[in-house]
């Protein structure tokens, strides 16, 4: 009882603390005059992958290498994002389409299809370096994933210096009454505020998912695939649905790809260089669903430059069949 609380405390306190390191981020994007591009694919995928990576760090520094937590954290985010999250961008095209003008969700081939391409990519090449299970070919990997998105990252500053500054973004929380744009004294300080809450409930919840998995017998792999992308990646997500709203569909959809992006290369090459990256049944689903989710994107960003209803309810349905696959498999 006691761990299943301090496991929903730690939740809580992980969505504080990335809506103040998102809010900071951003603003840190308008003083760097990026432009949208950067924004959403760099600083708020970032931002998005930020509790993912520090539950991935907890978990090694604790020793938690072979439980399945660290690969659970890796795994299952970009599943979420490559479907239900994709999914959501959707129907909030479709839900605001008044106000848009238009139901149509735009994937550019500039921006969305590159990040989109790699992660395709690197996600195929993880899956079968764990497949394989031979360890040189996981430095070999990370090392190649690792260039793959440093590649990516210096693409999409270069296009944002070109295409000019971002929107600003909403009032800094730790800002002072009458003071816009806030003093870089207190964007820094929110940032480091955001991180230590981060840091904070990502040891807590790695305990406690130990703790929970051990009394009720489950998994600790599949705990983590299933609660922690729910609790850190849905509710970032609302960013997303927001510029959908505005019409930012550019904006919107980087804050996706560009999370992508960042989690299936350095994340993924991180775990490639300090677990076995044994991918057991239920890691192995995640990481399939999300390479097919991705897929599923690209080919639409590639053809038609725009998601359509079949590839809503395509994404929505290999969410939950995964879910339920690997709920079933613990």
């Amino acid at each position: 009882m006691v761990a299943g609380v301090l496991l929903v405390v730690s939740l809580a306190v992980m969505l504080v603390g990335g809506v103040v390191f998102t809010n900071a981020v951003e603003w840190a994007g308008a003083r760097l005059h990026l432009g949208h591009s950067a924004v959403g694919s760099v600083l708020a995928a970032a931002a998005t992958v930020l509790p993912e990576a520090l539950i991935f760090i907890v978990a090694i520094a604790r020793g938690r290498q072979d439980d399945g937590i660290a690969i659970g954290a890796i795994a299952g985010a970009p599943f979420l994002l490559a479907t239900l999250a994709l999914a959501l961008c959707g129907v909030s095209a479709l839900a605001f389409r008044g106000r848009r003008g238009s139901a149509r969700l735009l994937l550019g081939r500039q921006d969305s299809a590159p990040d989109l391409l790699v992660v395709v990519g690197a996600l195929a090449a993880s899956v079968a370096i764990g497949v394989a299970g031979v360890p040189v070919l996981r430095f070999v990997g990370a090392g190649v994933l690792l260039a793959a998105y440093a590649v990516v990252t210096w693409r999409s500053v270069s296009k944002a210096r070109q295409e000019g500054g971002a929107a600003e973004p909403a009032r800094l929380y730790f800002g002072a009454a009458g003071h816009n744009p806030p003093a870089t004294v207190r964007v820094a300080a929110q940032t480091l505020v955001g991180v230590g809450l981060l840091a904070g409930a990502a040891e807590l919840f790695v305990r406690c998912v130990g703790d929970l998995a051990s009394t009720l017998g489950a998994s600790a792999l599949t705990l983590t695939l299933v609660i922690a992308p729910l609790a850190t990646e849905l509710p970032e997500q609302i960013n997303s649905v927001l510029w959908i709203r505005e019409g930012k569909d550019v904006l919107a959809l980087g804050n996706i790809t560009g999370a992508l992006v960042l989690q299936c290369t350095l994340l993924v090459a991180a775990g490639m260089a300090f677990t076995d990256w044994q991918l057991t049944a239920p890691a192995l689903l995640a990481m399939l669903g999300s390479l097919v989710g991705a897929a599923l994107g690209l080919a639409a960003a590639l053809s038609t430059r725009r998601i359509s209803a079949p590839v809503i309810g395509c994404w929505a349905g290999m969410y939950l069949g995964g879910i339920t696959s690997i709920i079933a498999l613990a």
